[in-house]
């Protein structure tokens, strides 16, 4: 079987450069950044290259905190540590484990988000990622039938939270791949806050998240990567304090013995990797939890459910690309997009809904 692995790659122009296999602090060619006072701490943790930048005489302290920050959550949320809250979890058969108050949180959010999506956010679906050889490496197409007989066990429905306890069913098993780095950004955010710092980015593997603006008043530039060339960038927007998330179909993938790519962004309805018209999804909002849900759960709900959900519960600015090679970005975004690819670009409206 041919194998081939990709990751996804976002750039803050100016700023920060990431690569295929995460985020590097790169020179600056914004003066007015490189002039600032700042801090850079890379980290890597959760399976993911990241890197911390902040500005200000607290920067430093700031992010020495954030770093610890990092390093707690990873041990309460891996699922392949063997001391960790979720492993814990997995492994009760059953029975109830007291949790701490951020896996309660994750779990909640899970649990809301997976009804909003009509099921499209499923945390349960981590031994059928293993089954395809996600978690290990070695990839397989699995039989159909199999995949069948393990979807019995993905109701997230049947997560039972009591306070700080928690149980799932036998033989069930849950991660947070979907969420996790989502809530570590919004956490180095509020511990960054909390020390005064006033203008930062950090890179959580291709999880962009800033505070405030850049030192000299202007808005960040992100650039996002072109799903068909991951070696180019196919827009540029400008953002103020967001978060901007994207699940792609070539984040990680292998190619099987049958020649088609098999990306990890599993759809629960059928155990296979979400293919419904989308190649590429981009959430920019308020909250890194929510926009790394969202990015997960609109790829697989596919294209034109995404846009309906959009219109539904507004609260995000979105940028999705279709396999038809389509760009598509809501409207609060018009005015801060600049389409950088040969691909045409449209505009979504709350006002076009039939």
């Amino acid at each position: 079987m041919r194998k081939r692995l990709n990751f996804v790659s976002l750039m803050i122009l100016g700023v920060l450069a990431f690569t295929s296999c995460g985020a590097q602090a790169s020179s600056s060619t914004d003066k007015s950044v490189t002039n600032s006072d700042s801090s850079v701490r890379d980290v890597f943790a959760m399976d993911t290259f990241m890197t911390l930048k902040a500005y200000g005489d607290n920067a430093d302290s700031g992010l020495d905190e954030a770093v610890e920050r990092i390093q707690q959550l990873e041990s309460e949320l891996s699922v392949t540590d063997e001391n960790s809250e979720i492993k814990k979890i997995n492994n009760a058969s059953g029975q109830s484990v007291q949790v701490s108050n951020d896996v309660k949180i994750l779990l909640e959010k899970a649990e809301s988000k997976s009804e909003e999506t009509n099921g499209a956010l499923n945390i349960c679906l981590y031994p059928i990622l293993k089954e395809w050889g996600f978690t290990t490496g070695e990839y397989k197409i699995p039989e159909q039938n199999k995949l069948d007989s393990m979807l019995k066990n993905t109701d997230v429905s049947k997560i039972a939270i009591s306070d700080n306890s928690v149980s799932i069913p036998f033989d069930y098993q849950i991660d947070f791949g979907a969420l996790a780095k989502g809530y570590t950004s919004d956490e180095i955010m509020r511990i960054l806050r909390e020390n005064g710092v006033e203008s930062a980015v950090v890179s959580l593997g291709g999880n962009v998240q800033t505070l405030g603006k850049k030192p000299d008043g202007s808005n960040w530039k992100v650039a996002i990567t072109d799903p068909f060339s991951p070696d180019k960038d196919m827009c540029v927007i400008e953002v103020g304090e967001k978060a901007v998330i994207t699940s792609g179909n070539y984040e990680r993938f292998f190619t099987g013995d049958d020649g088609k790519n098999y990306w990890h962004i599993i759809d629960p309805k059928d155990g296979y990797p979400a293919d419904n018209g989308l190649v590429s999804v981009t959430i920019i909002g308020d909250s890194g939890l929510d926009c790394d849900a969202l990015s997960t759960a609109l790829f697989v709900l596919g294209y034109p459910d995404a846009i309906d959900h959009w219109r539904k519960d507004s609260f995000f600015d979105m940028v999705l690309v279709t396999t038809n090679g389509e760009i598509f970005y809501t409207e609060g975004l018009e005015g801060s997009f600049t389409n950088t690819s040969s691909m045409s670009a449209e505009v979504l409206k709350i006002a076009d809904k039939s």
